[in-house]
């Protein structure tokens, strides 16, 4: 019997090759095998000020690439967060569960709110409705990285509290930490992962960049003092980000790109790299180009998707309700 998995992204931003390398690629094989749910968390994006236009755009955009990397809407169900209404709802009862002092300990909360002259509520307690997402859908399964285990911890802790106050209502969703490759670093700084939010475009290569671009921002991309080409996390964590890059692009194991470099420096090697990156993302953004001349096929599917989801998601709704005690008319 299948497992079913939950994921969710932000429409902020424009997603890139960490994105794709480190989640959606493997998001592409769990679909093979299980009972997948992939989710445009647009209410998530609310949580600092939007531009109405742009966010609808986004939203879409990300919908659009989600298919164009191979996210099949025949094996999974794919859907925009806020057409499914149960999302907030939830997020209610299961703030009514979490405490103050648990969203206090979050450190993303603490990253985002450091320096802001307001914060909303909403980025206080955004891991809650993360909770929800997750909980929703009966997930058994959530592909992580690094920077979420704790909110998937607040979500096993919040089923497990509600679940002991009420009687058996959640599935606790248990990690799945995503494999080798999934932590790109940035290209303009190889200590801090690769990012839609980052101050500049050069930390990251965005999945529609075009060939020019690409070349550009690999050329002017970090690299280590020295010149020889090998993997050293430690000594040399700018080129052993690249070679990364490199091996995950192009099938070629690290030892296999070591040894083609040796002697050669970095000019040739990010030469080629460049090269191995247009050419890996060409598939991706011809079929995204060809989603883009068919708007109404999109909106299908997120459609159709809503209502997949939506119905998962009432059935939880009417459990949790009659457990805690809402007169159901």
């Amino acid at each position: 019997m299948s497992r079913r998995v939950f994921s969710g992204v932000q429409p902020t931003g424009t997603l890139h090759i960490g994105n794709y390398l480190g989640a959606i690629q493997q998001f592409t094989e769990l679909q093979q095998e299980e009972d997948c749910l992939f989710c445009i968390v647009d209410l998530h994006a609310l949580t600092v000020p939007q531009d109405p236009v742009v966010l609808r755009e986004a939203t879409l955009k990300t919908a659009g690439i989600y298919l164009a990397s191979g996210i099949d809407p025949k094996k999974a169900t794919v859907f925009i967060q806020s057409s499914v209404g149960a999302h907030a709802e939830l997020a209610w009862f299961l703030n009514c569960i979490a405490t103050f002092g648990e969203l206090n300990r979050m450190t993303q909360f603490k990253e985002k709110s450091t320096n802001q002259e307001t914060v909303s509520s909403a980025l206080f307690t955004y891991p809650v409705l993360m909770a929800a997402d997750i909980l929703l859908y009966q997930t058994d399964v959530v592909p992580v990285g690094d920077d979420q285990k704790q909110h998937l911890e607040l979500s096993r802790d919040i089923a497990q509290r509600f679940n002991h106050r009420y009687g058996e209502t959640f599935k606790v969703p248990e990690p799945k930490i995503l494999g080798v490759g999934s932590r790109i670093m940035g290209l303009d700084d190889a200590s801090k992962k690769m990012s839609k939010s980052a101050d500049t475009d050069l930390n990251r290569i965005e999945l529609l960049d075009s060939p020019d671009v690409i070349r550009k921002k690999i050329k002017r991309a970090v690299t280590d003092s020295g010149r020889d080409v090998y993997y050293d996390e430690e000594n040399k964590a700018a080129v052993s980000n690249l070679m990364t890059i490199y091996s995950r692009f192009s099938g070629d194991s690290l030892d296999t790109i070591q040894e083609r470099y040796a002697g050669k420096g970095y000019g040739d090697f990010k030469k080629d790299l460049a090269e191995v990156v247009v050419e890996g993302l060409r598939p991706l953004q011809g079929r995204y180009e060809e989603l883009s001349r068919e708007p109404q096929y999109l909106l299908d599917i997120l459609k159709e998707g809503a209502e997949k989801a939506g119905a998962i998601a009432e059935q939880t709704m009417k459990d949790v309700k009659e457990k805690v005690g809402i007169v159901r008319l």
